[in-house]
């Protein structure tokens, strides 16, 4: 397969060959250029978590981890963007946290690449939970949408359960707004298309209506696996996630993914990865 590929904004080496498989590490700063496609990592920053549900900002270079309550994990919330030669596309939409300005650190991001908020025409959403849904509307106004002029493509069972289910995992008051917008696309099948170079599949990995999504063009494809590939150790190691819905049926999806990933040259987006945002897997 021929290949078109460029980074821009690198900090560090780009590179790293880790028992044996090429590993093409993009910083979550990093920009990546494909044939026709350019992937744009949004970091709002790394958290801990713990039994609460509460996301908590974590410092890496100043906090300690063993200072937080007992079973913290560290995460990145770091949802994406994708131009493609159709569409500004979001690709989840994170926790809608504040940065020091008071502004949500997601259109932030954006408006660095210069991207406006209208600018954006399809939101693609993985699931509900919080960290993913929560920026969904403005964080300082839940009666406004985030992103105006796009298209909202919500799986209709993962709304029905979210709202039913409103709480720790789900807070349906920062994404309920989307049941009373007109540009929305309910998604009601376990699998389809959209506009003819995005795929979607329902898991049921993670959460019980959880979906990924394929974005392919000019032979290029974006693989985004969201919380059932959240990051690449996930992906290269057996493991059972004791927070997935179906931890096991997460882990087999996983080896499919690697395995058809490696042969087919696909670019993984890994939402929940403080090294690598974005990863191509090569066996040599």
């Amino acid at each position: 397969m021929s290949r078109c590929f460029a980074l821009h904004g690198i900090k560090g080496g780009a590179c790293h060959n880790i028992q044996h498989d090429f590993f093409l590490n993009v910083t979550p700063c990093c920009i990546v250029y494909l044939c026709g496609m350019q992937i744009i990592p949004l970091s709002e920053g790394s958290f801990t978590i713990d039994g609460s549900k509460k996301f908590i900002p974590f410092n890496i270079d100043a906090d300690n981890l063993q200072e937080r309550a007992t079973g913290s994990l560290l995460v990145e919330v770091q949802p994406f963007a994708v131009k493609t030669s159709k569409d500004i596309i979001v690709l989840d939409t994170g926790l809608g946290f504040l940065n020091d300005d008071g502004k949500m650190q997601l259109l932030a991001n954006l408006e660095s690449e210069g991207i406006m908020p209208g600018d954006v025409t399809k939101v693609l959403m993985s699931h509900l939970h919080k960290d993913h849904a929560s920026g969904v509307t403005l964080v300082n106004d839940r009666d406004q949408i985030t992103f105006p002029n796009a298209t909202y493509y919500v799986q209709e069972r993962e709304m029905e359960y979210a709202l039913e289910n409103d709480g720790k995992s789900y807070i349906a008051e920062d994404f309920k707004l989307l049941t009373n917008i007109k540009n929305i696309v309910w998604l009601k099948f376990d699998s389809g298309t959209i506009d003819d170079y995005i795929r979607y599949e329902i898991t049921g990995a993670h959460s019980p209506f959880h979906q990924v999504f394929w974005i392919t063009e000019n032979n290029e494809t974006i693989f985004f696996g969201a919380d059932d590939a959240p990051q690449l150790h996930q992906l290269k190691h057996k493991f059972v996630a004791k927070y997935d819905y179906d931890g096991r049926k997460a882990m087999e999806l996983r080896k499919i993914w690697k395995e058809k990933g490696e042969a087919e040259g696909w670019n993984f987006l890994f939402y929940h990865d403080v090294k690598y945002p974005t990863v191509v897997l090569r066996t040599s």
